[in-house]
């Protein structure tokens, strides 16, 4: 039975489609949603002391794709949102092992920064690396 899924946002609309192919699978399985948004810096960066106005946009940039995702949501359904800044695959497998998800429901693209050469990698890895079962919403 699926009662935790996982759904790692980034505004796009790949990640849209996810989301709401993950509350179609919550309304049938009566699962609870976690939202991941991965603010995707890299540990150079913070190793450089990123001004606390890009920190600060950055979290805010988070915390509107979080509310979009939520803003889908019909009531009776449980979630709870979580950011993180890093590597969106890396903090995804961790957010994984950690919290034991049945199910990670993402989108195929993202808004990577190098989308020509990149596309679809976090998705890919995540299928790969991932220990519970992962859809991959195009």
């Amino acid at each position: 039975m699926i009662k935790k899924i996982l759904v790692p946002v980034d505004g796009s609309a790949s990640s849209d489609r996810a989301v709401a192919q993950a509350i179609s699978i919550a309304a049938l399985c009566e699962s609870k949603l976690n939202f991941l948004y991965v603010a995707n810096i890299n540990q150079v960066a913070i190793n450089a002391f990123l001004s606390d106005a890009i920190l600060a946009a950055v979290k805010k940039a988070g915390e509107v794709i979080l509310e979009r995702a939520i803003n889908m949501l019909p009531s009776e359904i449980e979630y709870e949102t979580f950011s993180e800044t890093g590597s969106p695959a890396v903090m995804i497998l961790e957010f994984e092992k950690k919290n034991k998800p049945d199910l990670i429901v993402m989108g195929s693209r993202g808004l990577g920064l190098v989308k020509g050469v990149l596309l679809g990698s976090v998705s890919q890895y995540i299928t790969e690396q991932s220990s519970c079962p992962v859809l991959i919403v195009k």
